[in-house]
Order: C-alpha cells, then structure tokens, then sequence
C-alpha cells in the first residue's frame, strides 16, 4: 500500500474531471467530500454533508462563487460559510452554519488533499500528464499482485504488451482503488489508447483476485 501517512498528500482526482462551474464526490482521509470549482476556477473541498439535512453536497449545484445544496438551496462560499438560506430570504445567517472545509492543491493536471499538515507541496511528475481515472474494485494489494510488482510513493510501473503505464493510485476505502494513468506528455493518440486498455486490462485483472481472495 502506498505511503499515504501524515504528512503527505492523496491524488482524489484529475483536473480535467472538474471544470470552472462544476462539483463532483470524492474521498478524502477525513471521509467523503464534495469538490467544486467557481465559475472563476477557485477550487473548494467541502465535507460532503449540508450541516441543514445532511444532503450531499456533491450533489449540489455551483452558482457563481457558490455552492448550494439541491434540496433545500442553502449556500456556501469557499470559506465553508452560509450566505444564503432561501426560505429566509432577509436573513444573513450566523457564522456558526458552515461546512467543515480541507485544504486542495490543484497541479500538474491533478487534485490533491492533504494527509495531516505536510511540509512541502504535493508531488510533481515531469514529462508525464494525467489520462484518465478509474475505480477498480480491489485493494491496492491486488493490483500489485495483478501487476507482478509493487507500488512505490503511489506509483505503481506495469508492463504490459512490452510497454510501461505509470499508474498513480489512491485507496477508497478497504477495498477499492482509484488508479490514475499517467501518460507521456508527447505521446500520440494511439499509445494513449494502449495505456487505457491496458490500465482496463490491469483493473480487470485486480478485481478478479480480489473476488477470489488470493491477494497477499
């Protein structure tokens, strides 16, 4: 399992997946969250709960440099504050509703929350970009048994039809993985093509020891 103690940071999403004006789930060592992004490009972390209901916030809606909560309208500012409650349009609601926040980097085409307080900013991998994400449903354990070697700081090399992916994962949970493929920056689009299906071919692979229970 890769190194993800205090003090470092976990890749919970890619850029691209979280354009200006959108909000999206992810997970975060303290639990889930709700990613958004201002119609501006400033990006929150929010904990995935409307201190109102407790609906998902992920399931909400980004309006201008807000986040509301679709069912019943509350807004938040980055900060985690309300700033509007519809049902009392005249009222400025007090500081103490507000979502608890976590701290998000954005860079190098990858989102990152922080384990603890690093000392540094979240890695850096030069000459590679993000492809894509995908949930494979198995441990890390099982993905380096699939791939016959094993994950280092997060990044786990597989061969493949004579061709290295470089995949960076992140554990959701006990037995789930979100898996990363990384790509050359110059690379075409058919050797794009190859490291997704090798990427599926790898997940495939993964979940399947992970259902018969011969990870070690």
């Amino acid at each position: 399992m890769p190194p993800y103690s205090t003090g470092s940071w976990i890749p919970v999403a890619l850029s691209a997946d979280l354009p200006a004006g959108t909000v999206m789930p992810a997970q975060s060592p303290a639990g889930p969250v709700a990613l958004w992004r201002s119609r501006s490009g400033r990006m929150a972390a929010f904990a995935d709960r409307c201190p109102h209901r407790g609906m998902r916030l992920s399931h909400g809606f980004v309006r201008g440099e807000t986040l509301s909560c679709i069912y019943h309208g509350w807004s938040y500012a980055q900060a985690g504050n309300c700033l509007r409650i519809p049902a009392h349009p005249a009222l400025t609601p007090p500081d103490t509703i507000r979502v608890a926040t976590q701290p998000v980097e954005d860079g190098g085409g990858i989102i990152w929350i922080p384990v603890g307080e690093p000392a540094a900013g979240p890695p850096r991998f030069d000459g590679v970009t993000p492809l894509r994400s995908m949930v494979v449903e198995a441990d890390i354990a099982a993905l380096e048994e699939a791939a016959g070697t094993k994950a280092a700081e997060g990044l786990l090399d597989y061969a493949h039809d004579g061709r290295t992916v470089r995949l960076l994962l992140a554990p959701e949970g006990k037995a789930r993985t979100l898996m990363h493929v990384l790509v050359d920056e110059d690379s075409n689009p058919s050797e794009r093509i190859a490291a997704s299906r090798a990427a599926e071919a790898l997940r495939r692979t993964a979940e399947h020891v992970a259902a018969s229970g011969t990870a070690r």
